[in-house]
């Protein structure tokens, strides 16, 4: 899957395309504070690989601790979308359970980063 997809939240008000250069198979989750109530598996896209077609005043931006992170919401259904990933800012994390066609559930198990025992936290 290295096409461009397409990425939407729950309502239909956000909508991303992004370019998966890897596909989803190198997929993974965080377990850091936030994320691991999240729970949701993200996929890597470079950050000049991801555009936002649609609902850009329609995202709400969450962010803690370092403050590198940036985490986007839908602000009327409230999902997850994507973010911009702490370990390397010029890449995204999109949660795999927005990419049209793609159930996180057929590429279990998916691995685990270890967010708790970030670099940047040291």
């Amino acid at each position: 899957m290295t096409d461009r997809v397409k990425v939407t939240c729950h309502c239909g008000a956000v909508e991303l395309v992004v370019r998966l250069k890897h596909g989803v198979e190198a997929a993974r989750r965080c377990d850091c504070s936030y994320c691991k109530r999240r729970g949701t598996p993200t996929a890597s896209v470079a950050r000049s690989d991801l555009q936002v077609l649609k609902g850009a005043t329609k995202l709400t931006r969450y962010s803690f601790g370092t403050h590198t992170a940036q985490h986007f919401f839908c602000s009327i259904c409230g999902i997850y979308t994507h973010h911009q990933r702490r370990s390397d800012p010029d890449e995204y994390g999109v949660n795999m359970g927005c990419i049209e066609g793609v159930n996180p559930r057929d590429y279990e198990p998916i691995g685990w980063h270890d967010g708790v025992n970030h670099p940047s936290d040291q």
